[in-house]
């Protein structure tokens, strides 16, 4: 069983050291990230901004298990993801870790109501119908339950996306370009969303983002290029 109980001290809750990342091509070995250095605290909220192609979101996944480095580690919560197998990655982003991504990743098949549920009910969660429709009620989808994804507007789906990521109150979350597929008006109300509930519940927010005006409503911003950090 992974501890996965948060040090409230001023222990930093993800520190990277020398994390690179490579892939080899037909050209040879393709550098994504080299040397990145990292030392995140609880609560903080951080950007990741940079030009397209620069790392970022291959950064966020490396910070969130998703993928595995090439070379360094990463260390969350006191715990060196370079030591877990696949499952026990899973294990950890379950208890600590939410999403919010560009593309909402809701279930087609699953009413707004049923998305935010399901993490809840994968953990075993016994009041996971109550939880969900709190969250839904905060985000202001309380009349809108029963609605499939495609029967909700884009805006509304990245609403249900906030509240299933922040219904197992994670202690980070994890968030790839939120508003990218939304207009600059439906984006902001998400911003907003976003940046209200981060607060509420006190989450480390780390966020990929290429508009600096969103970086600059976080604490700290660091900007890659070509995979270092500059």
């Amino acid at each position: 069983m992974l501890n996965t109980h948060i040090d409230k001290t001023n222990s930093p809750i993800i520190v990277t050291e020398q994390l690179g990342k490579t892939v080899p091509t037909s050209e040879g070995i393709l550098h994504i990230l080299s040397s990145v250095n990292l030392i995140i605290k609880p609560g903080e909220s951080l950007a990741i901004v940079g030009e397209s192609g620069s790392g970022k979101s291959t950064l966020l996944s490396l910070l969130a298990g998703l993928d595995t480095p090439s070379t360094g580690r990463v260390v969350i919560n006191g715990r060196d993801l370079t030591k877990l197998d696949e499952d026990g990655r899973a294990l950890l982003r379950n208890e600590l870790v939410g999403f919010v991504f560009q593309s909402f990743q809701l279930l087609p098949g699953l009413t707004a109501l049923e998305n935010v549920m399901l993490p809840l009910e994968l953990s075993g969660h016994a009041q996971a119908e109550a939880a969900a429709r709190a969250l839904l009620d905060r985000v202001g989808l309380s009349h809108r339950l029963t609605h499939t994804p495609r029967q909700l507007s884009g805006g509304e789906q990245q609403r249900v996306a906030l509240a299933r990521a922040f219904v197992t109150r994670p202690a980070i979350l994890f968030a790839d370009e939120p508003t990218g597929n939304l207009d600059s008006k439906t984006g902001a109300y998400i911003i907003d969303l976003l940046f209200e509930l981060n607060q509420e519940q006190h989450t480390t927010l780390i966020l990929v983002t290429h508009d600096m005006s969103l970086a600059g409503r976080c604490q700290r911003t660091i900007r890659l290029d070509a995979g270092s950090m500059v």
